[in-house]
C-alpha cells in the first residue's frame, strides 16, 4: 500500500525512530513506512528471528537515499548497554522485538518471559530516561486468555493460558507502572493474528498464513490442528504499520492499550479454502486448488476463538481496519509465489 495513505490523517509525527526488531516481519514493515516518509530511523536488533534479508529487501524498495536515514545497532533487549545506545537521540519507540508463539513459550518459557519481560523493562526505562516523548509497544490478543466470548473487549480479561500470554500482559502492567512514574506516553497494541508478506514461513513456531502458503506452493499438505472450526481475526500488516502511527500520534501524556485486528473472524478451515484458491489462481498452481489438508490434534495453550471489538481503537486512536483479509492474502500469496511486483504495478494502475 503507499506510504501516503498509511500516513493519511497522522499530523506531526516525530523525525526520529527507533525500531526494536527492526529485521522482524512487522518491525522491517514500520521501517520501510517510515523511511519512505523520509524520517530517521535507528534499528535495534539481535537476529534471533530477525532476518537480514527483510533489511536487504527494504534496502532495494527505498532506496539509497533514504537508506542512508537509517542506522543499526545490532543488541539485545536484555543488555541495558544496547537499550541505552539505541534510544539516544529519538523521538518515539516503536518496540516490536519479542521471542513470539503460544508454542515456542510452552516448549521454552524461561527464554520467552526474559526477553519479552526483562528485555521490556529494560527498553522502557532507557527511553523514559533519555527523554523519548513516547513509546508504542507491541502487545498481543493472547492476554485475553480464556475470556468465555470470541469477541475480545480491551477492559475484560481472563486467565492466560500460556506463558506468552503471561509475558505480553506483564509488559503491558510494566509499560503503566513506566507512564505513572516517568510520564512518557505509552500505548499498547493488541495485534490479532497479522500476516503479510517477509513473515517467516519456516520452522516449528512460523505462523498459519506462510506456513500454509508455504505448503500449497511445494505441493505439500497444510497441517490444521483440531477441527479447524477454531475462528481467528487475519489482521493484514498495513493496519498493524497505521495502528502504530496512529498510536505515535497520540496526545503527549497518555496511556492505554488497543485492540488491532479487523472486527471479522475466520475459522481455520475457511482460511483454507481461500489460500488455496489463490495459490491456484494467482501462482498458476491449479493442483493446489485440490490439496487435502493433515490435520494433527489442537495445540496446547491455544484458545478457540478470538475476535478484536474496535471500538475503543476507533475512539482513541482513529483506527480502523484498511485492508481486509481478502485483499491481505491476495498480497502475500503473491508476495510467496514470486509475482507480487507484477501484481502490485497492476493494482497501481487502476
Amino acid at each position: 500500500m503507499p506510504t501516503a495513505r498509511l500516513l493519511d490523517d497522522v499530523p506531526g509525527l516525530p523525525d526520529t525512530w527507533l525500531v526494536t526488531g527492526v529485521a522482524g516481519f512487522i518491525g522491517s514493515h514500520l521501517l520501510e513506512t517510515l523511511l519512505e516518509a523520509g524520517k530517521r530511523v535507528v534499528g535495534l536488533d539481535n537476529f534471533s528471528t530477525g532476518k537480514k534479508e527483510n533489511l536487504a529487501d527494504v534496502e532495494a524498495r527505498v532506496g539509497p537515499a533514504r537508506w542512508a536515514r537509517f542506522h543499526l545497532i545490532e543488541g539485545d533487549l536484555r543488555s541495558r548497554d544496547a537499550c541505552d545506545a539505541a534510544v539516544r537521540g529519538v523521538d518515539a519507540v516503536l518496540h516490536q522485538a519479542a521471542l513470539n508463539s503460544v508454542p515456542r513459550s510452552m516448549a521454552h518459557p524461561d527464554q520467552v518471559l526474559e526477553v519479552n519481560t526483562i528485555g521490556s523493562v529494560n527498553l522502557f526505562r532507557a527511553a523514559t530516561e533519555a527523554g523519548a516523548s513516547r513509546i508504542v509497544y507491541a502487545s498481543s490478543s493472547s492476554v485475553y486468555g480464556d475470556v468465555p466470548t470470541a469477541l475480545r473487549r480491551e477492559p475484560v480479561l481472563g486467565e492466560p493460558v500460556s506463558p506468552y500470554a503471561v509475558s505480553k500482559r506483564a509488559m503491558e502492567q510494566l509499560a503503566a507502572v513506566c507512564h505513572r512514574s516517568g510520564g512518557v506516553t505509552m500505548t499498547g497494541l493488541r495485534y490479532f493474528n497479522v500476516f503479510g508478506p517477509r513473515q517467516n514461513p519456516d520452522g516449528p513456531y512460523s505462523a498459519v498464513i506462510p506456513r500454509w502458503i508455504r505448503a500449497l506452493l511445494t505441493s505439500q499438505p497444510p497441517v490444521v490442528h483440531g477441527d479447524g472450526t477454531q475462528s481467528r481475526d487475519f489482521t493484514y500488516i498495513d493496519n498493524v504499520v497505521r495502528a502504530n502511527l496512529l498510536a505515535a500520534a497520540r496526545p503527549a501524556g497518555s496511556e492505554g492499550v488497543f485492540n488491532v485486528g479487523t472486527g471479522h473472524g475466520t475459522s481455520l478451515n475457511d482460511l483454507f479454502e481461500e489460500l488455496r484458491t489463490n495459490v491456484a489462481e494467482l501462482a498458476g498452481r491449479p493442483e493446489a486448488a485440490r490439496t487435502v489438508p493433515a490435520t494433527a490434534p489442537p495445540r496446547a495453550g491455544d484458545v478457540a476463538s478470538a475476535l478484536a471489538d474496535l471500538e475503543l481503537a476507533e475512539r482513541g486512536l482513529g483506527y480502523r481496519p484498511l485492508v481486509g483479509l481478502a485483499e491481505g492474502l491476495r498480497h502475500t500469496v503473491s508476495w510467496f509465489a514470486g509475482t507480487h511486483d507484477a501484481q502490485h504495478t497492476v493494482e497501481s494502475r487502476r
